[in-house]
């Protein structure tokens, strides 16, 4: 059954996934209650499906709010916390949690679930390799959360092949579903004290299951008669066009711009936090020691130097900027970057580039057994020194040629002409 189903994945994996964030406890904790909230208020909005027939586009974003706004608190939690030691942990489940809305795909929700899981396997994957000789814990973490999309997968392929199933002699809706309940049997939560949810998630939400309707997207449209074209009525057409009104007489207030947030150049324990730096060339991490690890932050057109051997170094959401280092115990990491670029002096173990346009790798000789891992990224090349002092330039592929085989996939490189 349908709802039985999906209350099996609550009181089984995610109920396992929900012990294990206890027992990592902070921020993880935290955000794994949101999460259970989030299955929950999905949960009673299955469970209506399966009492009532389908009621109009308004009231499903309605009754789909809870599910919403459970994961735009999710997603704030780990927009918040970009310095937390856990902030991998944090962005795996952001990533992926946006799988719950399967319930507004047709006529194929079950690949939507995977392709969510698999965005958010990029920061398992990190979880695992960081946790795997440190504590077990974390990586039973990570599988668990994996394994509990993937089961929803297979429940949304089983129960709603081509969407939300709804009742088809089901009484009509005349109010939103009851609260989710508490749960049942599973660990007890903290009170919880989090910022309100983006109010333009709910807007992005109605806009996707608009969307999402396909061709019935044209049913709400009027029908333009004959007495209202203007090309089988010149009358309409000497009055001219509309004078065009100065200043606005609505009273409403044109979008706010951009709140500029101050420069940070901080260090917090193991941490150095470099952040919001506009055309400063000159910033210098002096001092570090081995174990510690350099975030940079929204940076513009700035040029990092990093001293010392330290553990890692992430650029996250920056344009046009440098980072210089000695050597890396673990590794340097660029996400969500444009036109960036890297030079080690010393060795990197490996690279890791997620979702980035435009990154120049300058390696040196005691760097050349290092290992780029890149995802959802253009534009990357490694420059290789020789002999002279000089470098070869090495573009990473971005264009594949996958064909069927005997024994599955075959997937080769194509090479740019010219």
């Amino acid at each position: 059954m349908s709802v039985q189903g999906f209350e099996d994945l609550i009181h089984g994996p995610l109920a396992t996934f929900v012990q294990l964030s206890n027992q990592i406890g902070g921020d993880v904790a935290t955000q794994a209650a949101l999460v259970l909230s989030a299955f929950q208020a999905e949960f009673q909005y299955i469970k209506y499906a399966s009492e009532h027939s389908a009621p109009s586009e308004s009231e499903k974003q309605k009754l789909l709010l809870p599910t919403s706004t459970k994961i735009q608190e999710i997603q704030t939690l780990r927009e918040k916390n970009r310095g937390s030691p856990f902030f991998n942990h944090l962005s795996a489940i952001s990533e992926s949690i946006p799988a719950l809305g399967w319930v507004a795909v047709s006529p194929t929700p079950a690949p939507y679930v995977k392709e969510s899981n698999d965005t958010g396997q990029f920061y398992t994957n990190r979880v695992l390799k960081e946790w795997k000789e440190k504590n077990k814990t974390h990586v039973e973490w990570a599988r668990t959360w994996v394994q509990l999309l993937v089961d929803l997968q297979a429940y949304v392929k089983q129960h709603h092949t081509t969407g939300l199933v709804w009742a088809k002699a089901g009484t009509k809706p005349s109010g939103g579903p009851p609260p989710p309940p508490p749960p049942c049997g599973l660990p007890p939560m903290d009170d919880l004290c989090l910022a309100p949810a983006d109010p333009d998630a709910t807007n992005r939400n109605a806009l996707f299951a608009e969307i999402n309707r396909g061709a019935d997207i044209t049913k709400g449209l009027k029908k333009v008669s004959s007495d209202m074209q203007t090309h089988k009525n010149p009358s309409m057409r000497i009055s001219g066009p509309a004078p065009a009104v100065i200043g606005n007489s609505s009273g409403l207030s044109g979008p706010k711009p951009a709140v500029e947030k101050p420069p940070v150049f901080a260090r917090d324990g193991k941490k150095w936090l470099i952040e919001n730096q506009k055309n400063n060339t000159s910033l210098v991490v002096d001092g570090a020691e081995m174990n510690n690890v350099v975030y940079i932050f929204k940076c513009v057109n700035s040029t990092i130097t990093v001293k010392n051997k330290i553990n890692s170094i992430v650029m996250d959401s920056c344009k046009k900027s440098s980072v210089v280092f000695e050597s890396l115990v673990s590794s340097v990491e660029f996400i969500n970057c444009q036109s960036v670029q890297m030079q080690v002096l010393g060795k990197v173990p490996t690279i890791t580039i997620d979702k980035t346009d435009g990154c120049q790798m300058y390696l040196s000789k005691d760097s050349l057994t290092t290992e780029i891992v890149t995802s959802k990224s253009s534009e990357l090349n490694v420059m290789v020194p020789k002999a002279d002092g000089d470098y070869s330039e090495y573009p990473i592929p971005e264009q594949f040629k996958t064909k069927i085989g005997p024994k599955g996939l075959d997937t080769v490189i194509i090479e740019a002409s010219g």
